[in-house]
């Protein structure tokens, strides 16, 4: 920001001195205003180039706040999951229909964990 503060500064004194010299009845000469009018211009575009990276770097900031968000809640919700999942093979019996099934159905997964995580995610 110190920069851009700088930039703003600059700008200012500049648009001060052309005022005054408007002021100031004298005749008008063409170079000086031109070489100041095109200071100026360069001043500007590196002032909105330094503004428009400092918008960029806010808005990948912010994708990376949100990405990291998303990330986070998605650990919460596995976390959840896999509670559910345990609490849910505990109770089970091995033996009913049910649980028959669930084991030939587990087959497919590396863990039964796993499995009762898919099976509870897609009966939700």
């Amino acid at each position: 920001m110190d920069s851009i503060d700088k930039l703003l500064a600059e700008i200012q004194a500049e648009y001060a001195e052309i005022k005054t010299q408007l002021q100031q009845p004298q005749l008008p000469t063409a170079k000086p205003f031109i070489a100041s009018s095109h200071k100026s211009n360069s001043l500007m575009d590196n002032l909105l180039a330094e503004v428009k990276a400092d918008l960029l770097e806010r808005d990948a900031a912010e994708e990376l706040r949100k990405q990291q968000e998303l990330e986070q809640l998605k650990a919460k919700q596995l976390e959840t999951l896999q509670k559910q999942a345990q609490e849910w093979l505990s109770k089970l019996d091995p033996f009913s229909p049910e649980g028959l099934w669930f084991e030939h159905f587990a087959e497919a997964y590396s863990s039964k964990l796993e499995a009762a995580i898919e099976y509870l995610q897609t009966n939700s």
